[in-house]
Parts: structure tokens; C-alpha cells; sequence
């Protein structure tokens, strides 16, 4: 199980898992300081344990944050590679910088 590490100076995003096997191996965090582009965790688009699709806004545009944890096995890579999905203005981060 993953440990979520709450700090007043950071909003934490992750899943809330239904089944202990889609527990969430990825969180991602953003600085207090940043909240005023408004950010929302989003589970519409992409929906895998392994990775994790963050929005906020700038002006009128939309952009996205996602945090990837590729296990031994690369099912993260897989996901994306066989789900076909054109997301404009992605930020990709990942998870001790494994993938």
C-alpha cells in the first residue's frame, strides 16, 4: 500500500481505490503556491493504476500534468501505448525517474 505524505505547503493528488488491487502507485504533488491555476486530478481520460492525469488552467488554456510509474513488467508503457489518446499541452513526470 502507498504511503501519502500530507504537508500544509503541497495539494496531493492520487486515486482513491475501489479494490485494493487498483491501488495507486503514483501521486503528484504541486506547491500551494501554484493552486491558483486551479488544479484538478481527472480520471475520465486515462484510467490505470500506474499512471495519473492532473489539469489546471492558464489564462484560457488547459494544461496537464501526468505522473507515470513504470513497473518491470512496463504495463504503464503498454496502457499508452494501445490507448489511443491526444491530450494538447502535457507535462510528464515520472516516478523515480524509472521509465
Amino acid at each position: 500500500m502507498v504511503s501519502i505524505i500530507n504537508h500544509l505547503n503541497w495539494l496531493t493528488f492520487s486515486r482513491n481505490p475501489i479494490y485494493k488491487s487498483k491501488c495507486s502507485r503514483v501521486v503528484i504533488y504541486v506547491n500551494i503556491r501554484l493552486s491558483l491555476f486551479c488544479f484538478s486530478l481527472y480520471q475520465d481520460i486515462i484510467d490505470f493504476r500506474d499512471i495519473l492525469l492532473v489539469l489546471f488552467f492558464n489564462n484560457d488554456d488547459i494544461f496537464w500534468l501526468m505522473n507515470i510509474y513504470s513497473n518491470s513488467s512496463h504495463s504503464a508503457l503498454k496502457y499508452l501505448k494501445d490507448t489511443e489518446v491526444n491530450i494538447r499541452n502535457l507535462f510528464i513526470m515520472t516516478g523515480n525517474f524509472n521509465i
